[in-house]
């Protein structure tokens, strides 16, 4: 059965799930960590992407985040590419990292923004990375600390997140503490990790009653939310079909590179897409399929089809140049 398409627009909540490759790491040591928060913050700076709450585990990681204008699809593109090409080059691996595509469930706010945010602030607690509560209360690896003020960044939105709680930050503080505190023996949630209409409505027996009362509630598995948020997301969904690629700002941004790289190599458009093998051409594709992928989040799908030759030959362009660099 085919995956249907990803929903996104600027500003949706997302609970983005990353797994490593058949169950795999996706961190070694801290300086691999340190790589993967940078990275994630440094990004949602450059994409304007909120995010609230994070969590980075041994084998996955979970963020809270509300898209920005360039979308989920590209923040996450770039942010996982990047890591990935710096994580196979320091340990001399090939090959995939992560496990498909990232999982996102669009989520909504007002009944689970709060749950979402203790959920995934306790992983580590559930997963026994540390010991007790007090111990997450300074683990650099998840973003309870930074909301309680006991480690610093400039990217994660606190201020909003503590907003939940009281407007007075150290109440704010003391309330969400006591929030976290009061979910520690509420076990893995799994209403929390997917859609549909079972997690929506709390559990099976939650959805057997409103079938009972001959209740109709719409459902889908990418949202968890009410009926009327479900059906609220899917029509902004397909009224943003209109206005979707190729006239997107990233493809013009991505047409008007190709544009200046090949005015200033004096090469035609024409030529760089006939799949010319001449040694400046070639050159010229080589760093323009880098920038588009790496920098500007295409897949290499749609690099492929923007420098008119096959997604294999943008695969083994990049695979060259980071062997080139290892």
């Amino acid at each position: 059965m085919p995956r249907k398409a990803r929903l996104d627009s600027p500003g949706t909540l997302h609970h983005v799930m990353i797994r490593g490759i058949e169950r795999r790491k996706i961190v070694n040591d801290k300086t691999d960590r340190q790589d993967f928060v940078s990275r994630l913050g440094q990004i949602a700076l450059d994409t304007e992407t909120s995010v609230f709450a994070w969590s980075l585990m041994t084998n996955h990681a979970h963020i809270l985040l509300r898209s920005g204008l360039s979308g989920l699809s590209t923040y996450m593109r770039r942010f996982l590419t990047g890591y990935a090409v710096s994580y196979n080059r320091r340990h001399r691996r090939y090959g995939h990292l992560f496990q498909n595509r990232f999982k996102s469930i669009v989520c909504e706010e007002d009944p689970y923004f709060k749950e979402l945010v203790r959920y995934i602030h306790l992983n580590p607690l559930r997963a026994k990375l540390v010991k007790s509560l007090a111990e997450l209360d300074r683990y650099p690896w998840c973003g309870h600390s930074i909301l309680l003020g006991k480690t610093k960044n400039d990217w994660q939105d606190r201020v909003y997140v503590l907003r939940w709680f009281d407007y007075e930050e150290n109440e704010a503080k003391r309330a969400y503490r006591q929030f976290v505190k009061s979910g520690l023996n509420q076990g893995p949630r799994p209403e929390l990790v997917g859609g549909g209409l079972i997690r929506s409505a709390g559990g099976w027996s939650a959805v057997k009653a409103l079938r009972k009362r001959d209740m109709q509630e719409a459902a889908d598995e990418r949202i968890l939310g009410s009926s009327g948020f479900v059906k609220q997301v899917i029509k902004e969904s397909e009224r943003k079909l209109i206005y979707q690629f190729p006239n997107g700002k990233l493809f013009k941004k991505s047409k008007q590179l190709i544009a200046e790289e090949c005015k200033k190599e004096k090469i035609s458009i024409e030529a760089l897409k006939a799949g010319s093998r001449r040694r400046e051409i070639s050159r010229v594709r080589f760093r323009l399929a880098k920038i588009l992928v790496e920098e500007y989040g295409l897949s290499q799908a749609e690099a492929a089809r923007q420098l008119g030759v096959s997604s294999t030959a943008i695969v083994k362009t990049l695979s060259r140049a980071r062997l080139n660099k290892s």
